[in-house]
């Protein structure tokens, strides 16, 4: 089987997420029973969402905030194992990020890495 990293991308906020805490909270349900379907496959690898506040570390140095690209950023992460992509697909069709009019999957197969 394959791993496959799926980053959950949305809005930026001003300084914060643009959903709020207490919709997070009411969608989290929802998330719980996503997730839990593809963990019910011992499909499931790790996930977890991930804080708003955040560190850019490049050659020019560094710089505090998240990397917003077009108004959007980074929510949160799943990996998890397929035979093929298009399973994978199939779960991020229906993953409750879609439900955020901004809102998506992004989709990487994970490269072994081999010492």
């Amino acid at each position: 089987m394959k791993e496959y990293l799926l980053l959950f991308w949305n809005e930026a906020g001003d300084g914060q997420y643009a959903v709020s805490p207490e919709e997070m909270q009411a969608a989290m349900h929802e998330w719980q029973g996503w997730i839990g379907n593809i963990a019910m496959q011992g499909k499931l690898v790790a996930t977890k969402p991930i804080q708003y506040e955040g560190t850019l570390v490049g050659n020019d140095g560094r710089q505090s905030g998240p990397a917003v690209k077009e108004g959007q950023l980074v929510t949160g992460f799943l990996i998890c194992k397929s035979d093929n992509v298009a399973e994978v697909e199939g779960w991020s069709q229906s993953c409750p990020i879609l439900k955020a009019p901004q809102g998506f999957v992004e989709i990487r197969e994970c490269s072994p890495f081999n010492i």
